[in-house]
């Protein structure tokens, strides 16, 4: 780039952002530029035009001169105006001496062919003025001077174009030069300006979204930490149950071992007293035996939460091994116990936890039937589950208790023999199940039995 095209926008620049302040929006500076731009042009051409008479001095009077030379002075006081931050009073000012000089230029006689000069006022008023007042004043005072001038004065007694028609024809492409320059530059600044807008709404739509997926994100975490805080809350409650239920419960049968053992050392005891001691410590050790393996096995799921190792499954071995397991605990209160499922029924599950669930659900059987009661145990093969069902003739369930279980609250309560019972057992069933896919249904009315019964998903086999 060369020395005078430096300097010519460093000029522009200049001219530009005479009166510019920081606080002024991007349209509204590009708004000021442009009237600078403008009023700046307009200074320059009323100092080259009379300069240009004073060499043509038999075709172009003094009147005429000073006549042109106008514009010169109104666009100083215009930019001196701009300077001093005084927008629309300066932008008033234009559109409003400017058509009142052009007009006297004609009132004086003269016609300059600058008539145009007032369409393009009238059309730049109605984009630079803020106030609807001043765009209604200054549009209609241009047009107002436009038809006086065009329609009404048609006598002059000076004509430019007959002393100079280069000059008349020069006047008139002036005029149309600065109608088009003046739209072609609000065109450009539009167009900028509604680019950078787009942009601008471009990028603050792509904030907003990454803002909603950080706050879907935040949501996210926000629910799955307070699913958490639920869970831990949840499982400390239970944890603080069940050791204080520990704490009480195995005092008992160590008690009575102790005891025995006592009064065996102490008073040496003859056998057939001994025998009449044993079958109640033998009932507090069942009962102990029990909760410390469903102890062991709920402290296993705590601490391995998804080491379900499923597999096909015959659910009438499971079945028989139980029966076998606790066949003493039924005979001693004479309680008929059959197991229906006689052919292999096949399911796919976790051989241990579902040895549980059922170990854990017949031995409820037991304990909440009374002597000479009845317990049966079948299984239904469906379309795509098994469901086993062990049911008893036993004392029921009462609804308070009942709810209690289906909303997975803890609920014990003692047996018709007199054993005590943490609540785990049941607990552990629903979440065993639920692990290996299937669920847990109860059906109880207090003296006539409880159906307990459970689904799995079906093996082949």
């Amino acid at each position: 780039m060369n020395k005078a095209a430096k300097s010519f926008f460093r000029l522009r620049g200049y001219v530009w952002n005479i009166g510019y302040r920081p606080s002024l929006g991007s349209y509204e500076k590009r708004k000021l530029g442009i009237f600078n731009v403008m009023n700046f042009l307009g200074l320059v051409a009323g100092i080259i035009i009379p300069v240009v008479g004073l060499f043509n001095k038999d075709h172009f009077t003094s009147t005429a001169r000073i006549a042109a030379g106008g514009p010169a002075l109104i666009s100083f006081f215009v930019l001196l105006a701009n300077h001093y931050q005084r927008y629309e009073f300066a932008r008033l000012l234009y559109f409003t001496f400017y058509p009142i000089v052009t007009t006297l230029t004609y009132a004086l006689g003269i016609d300059a062919g600058i008539e145009f000069f007032f369409v393009l006022y009238g059309v730049l008023s109605v984009f630079f003025l803020q106030s609807i007042y001043n765009i209604v004043f200054s549009f209609t005072l241009s047009m107002a001077c436009y038809f006086l001038v065009a329609l009404i004065w048609k006598d002059y007694a000076y004509s430019l174009q007959k002393h100079n028609f280069y000059f008349y024809v020069f006047n008139h492409l002036l005029a149309v030069f600065f109608i088009f320059y003046g739209l072609l530059l609000i065109k450009n600044e539009n167009t900028r300006y509604q680019n950078q807008t787009r942009d601008k709404n471009w990028q603050l739509r792509r904030s907003n979204l990454k803002i909603l997926r950080q706050k879907a994100d935040i949501s996210g975490k926000a629910a799955l930490l307070e699913e958490q805080t639920h869970q831990l809350t949840e499982l400390n409650s239970l944890k603080n149950k069940l050791f204080s239920i520990i704490a009480h419960d195995l005092k008992s049968p160590l008690y009575a071992l102790r005891n025995l053992f006592r009064n065996v050392q102490l008073y040496d005891l003859p056998g057939d007293e001994i025998k009449i001691l044993i079958p109640e410590v033998v009932n507090e050790l069942t009962y102990t035996t029990g909760l410390m393996e469903n102890l062991l096995q709920w402290a296993k799921s705590q601490m391995q939460a998804d080491s379900v190792k499923p597999q096909l499954l015959d659910i009438a071995r499971v079945t028989r091994e139980v029966v076998q397991l606790l066949r003493l605990q039924a005979e001693a209160k004479h309680i008929y116990m059959n197991s229906k499922i006689e052919q292999p029924v096949y399911v796919y599950a976790d051989k241990d936890m579902i040895n549980l669930v059922l170990r854990n659900l017949v031995s409820n059987a037991i304990k909440f039937t009374p002597e000479a009661g009845s317990i049966f145990i079948e299984a239904r093969e469906m379309r795509s589950y098994i469901e086993v069902v062990v049911q008893d003739s036993g004392m029921g369930i009462p609804p308070e208790g009942l709810q209690k279980l289906m909303d997975a609250n803890y609920y014990t309560t003692r047996g018709t023999g007199g054993e005590a019972g943490t609540g785990l057992g049941l607990m552990l069933c629903k979440e065993f199940l639920s692990r290996n896919g299937g669920q847990m249904r109860i059906e109880s009315e207090p003296g006539k039995g409880s159906t307990i019964s459970f689904t799995l998903p079906k093996g082949g086999g």
